[in-house]
């Protein structure tokens, strides 16, 4: 049997020896990229076709939130770019409101079960839905970076702006994903128009 992390240790701080992920040239190819035709469950019970959405949008996309009662993958926060995901979807839940005002819709994104989805949302108290690509539709599509550990296949931490069904900006890697909110806001004031 496999050893297992403890989900407080890395729930509620990026620790300070978290390795930094590298650019390995993965997601190159999504800038100016149509959004595919494919619909998603989202924990407020719709179905959510990422094509169809008219104006501004922002996709966060994470490897997977912990759960109480569920151990993480040993060595979870020594694998570049996985630990941080409930801190990120802290982040832009502390940022909604400023996303609202500029009418820029927020999704999170992952490949956990639409109940793993629904749970966390309703744990962290979040303001925007997180939608489910556990049959791995969207990914698959996107062709996005993927991470496998512990028999999991993972979404590695991105983050897409989308305009009118087209990505017009792609960060990756994130990293600290605590502060990729940040890097959104900015890049949204300087390119929303």
């Amino acid at each position: 049997m496999q050893k297992t992390q403890s989900l407080p240790d890395v729930l509620h701080s990026i620790p300070t020896d978290l390795p930094i992920p590298m650019d390995d040239g993965a997601c190159q190819h999504l800038e100016n990229m149509l959004m595919p035709d494919v619909s998603l469950s989202s924990t407020d019970d719709k179905r959510i076709n990422l094509s169809e959405l008219a104006g501004w949008n922002v996709i966060f996309c994470y490897p997977m939130t912990g759960r109480p009662g569920f151990a993480i993958p040993e060595g979870w926060a020594q694998i570049p770019g996985a630990a941080g995901c409930t801190l990120q979807a802290h982040s832009y839940r502390e940022s909604h409101a400023e996303f609202k005002r500029n009418r820029v819709g927020v999704y999170g994104l992952s490949s956990q079960t639409p109940e793993a989805q629904k749970e966390a949302a309703i744990r962290l108290e979040l303001s925007y839905p997180l939608l489910s690509d556990s049959m791995y539709s969207f990914s698959s599509a996107m062709e996005l970076p993927m991470l496998e550990v512990a028999g999991l296949k993972l979404i590695k931490r991105l983050t897409l702006i989308i305009k009118d069904g087209v990505v017009r900006k792609c960060f990756y890697p994130v990293f600290p994903p605590d502060k990729n909110v940040d890097e959104v806001i900015v890049w949204l004031s300087e390119n929303q128009a």
